[in-house]
């Protein structure tokens, strides 16, 4: 049962004491880096051992003319000014055409329709959405699961790699796969380009000719073999045609295909496009000619999706049941891989599963979705892991003119939003670009704990044991805002260190999760303050911390309550978060510092009054939407 309690705290003492040792336990810290061992316990005690009230005037233990502070108040006053900030942050770094977050919607609504029952996505089964380039697989894919999953233009070609998605009807669940467009045999190479939309020359400065022309000609083949696997995982097979453009000799070699290899599975015909209540049943009776039963729907209206579930849920009975597993859902950590375009993030996504779940091509912007692809590692723990687009200059993006570009620019930056932990991966060969120190900083801004991927490591002539202190001493020079980012060196092709970027990933989301004692935290910004206490201003003022505490996790967010924000300058704010970070760790995550004003108004039965002023102070510098 809570109650109220309040502590006698002195504010936190701006001067050292005489007793003070010269040499303070920050003079001879470690510096931040990404192979120091984590000092937190080890560094804390020993700080703590060795130093006595008597070496801070003021200390929490003394009683002389101290001031009554509601603990439980200014915790619960932390924690909405902690919310607020996170609020305020979240509009400030808006992504572009973003819509309410409708797949977290459909989730939660996923979740009231079950019962406390979860199927981990890799048990459940699978419902597979093929059928040719542009007759609406996207569309459909994001109304069975709801959301914006999946990337919707207007052209053909545009989604590549499978798709995964959870879906609900009535008490059955099951995962949707979107794939890409199949193609026939009979069509040449030229029309199977146009078809695809596949370009020569955007993104494929610098690679040869002969190398250009034959990634070209497998990415046909590549795109097909995605949709193959779907097919081949999946025991319900929606076929999906076009009703406006009526039957092609496509539809009919992929029906012929169907039938041919997999007769035991449960093949749907669903027409879309026929949202005219007057001309649907002839745009679909004209389909009958594929020898399977054709269902008019419309994905962008949902006419007709009910229907469509009902056929699904039915060929679903019988594994559903089989498979009615008790597991409980727990916390997945999510790691989104980003970076620019051809730096290898889909060969590090293929080479952590142990299979060709995305395409990997030197075609720039391969990648268009943000695949989603659960992940086991050594230890048992479960990851998520995200796959997504290369991210160009904005300015590049629109010179090209590519709308489907944009879209998975924004996609990868929902990715970073919605994970826990980014890996941003580099190039070892390629300079740091002002590209990657924008992706950095939105990184950072978005509170999100990081990996710096140097993938290609290979590549790197003349290596020795200096090499790659060199190479970190630069990557921290021209990153300085993940200057606490943990770095990894792979090569993803040839599956060497791969595995270390999960065991990195996992320590960070351990320390982005882990919450610090009040006492400690206090002792630690005691020590700070002591050390180098605040500068006076003009007139003499200078600023006193009454009181310190960890307001959330994830990322760690502490609130200091302060007589007046504005006498602790940027400088200084800095110079506390470093302290932090040496005495008490957080390794690959980024720590939000707000800074709240309390002053003295008045006397009251021997208590002080005070008066919270409403303004939140950050500790880094002012928000600005710098979105790359």
């Amino acid at each position: 049962m809570a109650r109220a309690l309040t502590l006698s705290l002195n504010p936190i003492s701006c001067t050292p004491a005489k007793t003070l040792n010269p040499i303070s336990p920050f003079h001879n810290a470690l510096p931040i880096s990404s192979s120091r061992p984590n000092l937190t316990r080890r560094t804390l005690s020993h700080s703590f051992r060795h130093s006595t009230a008597a070496q801070f005037s003021g200390s929490v233990h003394r009683s002389e003319d101290l001031d009554d502070l509601d603990v439980v108040a200014l915790e619960q006053e932390a924690k909405d000014a902690a919310e607020a900030y996170s609020s305020s942050l979240s509009q400030i770094l808006s992504i572009d055409e973003e819509t309410s977050d409708a797949e977290e919607t459909a989730e939660s609504r996923g979740k009231s329709a079950r019962t406390t029952k979860f199927i981990p996505d890799n048990l459940l089964p699978r419902v597979a959405i093929v059928g040719r380039p542009n007759v609406g697989k996207s569309a459909l894919f994001n109304r069975l699961v709801g959301g914006n999953r999946a990337i919707v233009v207007d052209e053909p070609g545009v989604t590549r790699d499978r798709l995964y998605g959870r879906s609900y009807w009535g008490e059955h669940e099951f995962m949707v796969v979107d794939t890409g467009g199949v193609l026939t045999v009979s069509k040449s190479q030229a029309t199977v380009m146009e078809e695809l939309a596949i370009t020569t020359t955007i993104g494929m400065d610098g690679i040869p000719l002969a190398v250009r022309e034959a990634a070209v000609a497998r990415m046909p083949s590549m795109i097909e073999r995605q949709a193959t696997t779907a097919v081949e995982e999946s025991p319900v097979i929606i076929f999906l045609v076009d009703g406006q453009a009526g039957l092609t000799a496509a539809d009919e070699e992929i029906a012929d295909w169907l039938r041919k290899n997999y007769s035991d599975k449960c093949v749907i015909l669903a027409v879309n496009k026929c949202e005219s209540p007057r001309k649907r049943i002839m745009q679909a009776s004209e389909f009958w000619s594929l020898g399977f039963e054709p269902l008019p729907i419309s994905a962008i209206s949902g006419t007709g999706t009910g229907e469509l579930l009902d056929l699904v849920c039915s060929g679903l009975q019988k594994i559903e049941e089989s498979n009615n597993l008790d597991v409980e859902e727990d916390y997945v950590p999510a790691i989104s891989i980003v970076g620019r375009p051809n730096v290898g993030k889909s060969s590090i996504l293929n080479a952590l599963v142990g299979e060709d779940r995305t395409i990997v091509s030197p075609i720039s912007g391969t990648t268009r979705d943000a695949i989603d692809t659960e992940f086991t590692g050594p230890d048992g723990q479960k990851f998520k892991l995200i796959d997504t687009a290369g991210i160009r200059k904005r300015t590049a993006i629109a010179s090209a003119g590519s709308t489907t570009e944009a879209l998975s620019v924004n996609q990868a930056f929902r990715a970073i939003r919605r994970s826990d932990v980014v890996a941003l991966v580099i190039e070892a060969m390629a300079c740091i670009t002002e590209q990657d120190y924008k992706i950095a900083e939105r990184i950072e801004k978005e509170g999100k704990g990081c990996v710096i991927v140097v993938n290609k490591w290979d590549t790197i002539p003349n290596k020795n044991q200096q090499t790659a202190a060199y190479y970190e001493q630069d990557v921290r020079e021209k990153l300085r805002s993940l200057d606490w980012a943990p770095i990894v060196y792979s090569t993803a092709v040839a599956g060497h260190s791969v595995d270390k970027i999960i065991v990195a990933a996992s320590e960070v989301e351990k320390e982005r999760s882990r919450r610090l004692g009040t006492s400690i935290l206090n002792q630690v910004v005691q020590e700070a303050v002591a050390f180098k206490p605040p500068p006076r201003t003009r007139g003499g003022k200078r600023g006193r911390v009454y009181y310190c505490t960890q307001a959330a996790i994830r990322p760690p967010t502490f609130v200091f309550f302060v007589n007046d924000a504005k006498l602790f300058p940027e400088t200084y704010r800095r110079y506390m978060e470093k302290q932090l970070r040496t005495n008490a760790g957080f390794p690959g995550t980024p720590i939000r510092l707000l800074w709240r004003s309390r002053r003295k108004m008045g006397k009251d039965d021997g208590k002080s009054v005070t008066k919270t002023q409403e303004n939140l102070k950050s500790n880094d510098r002012k928000l600005v939407s710098t979105t790359p």
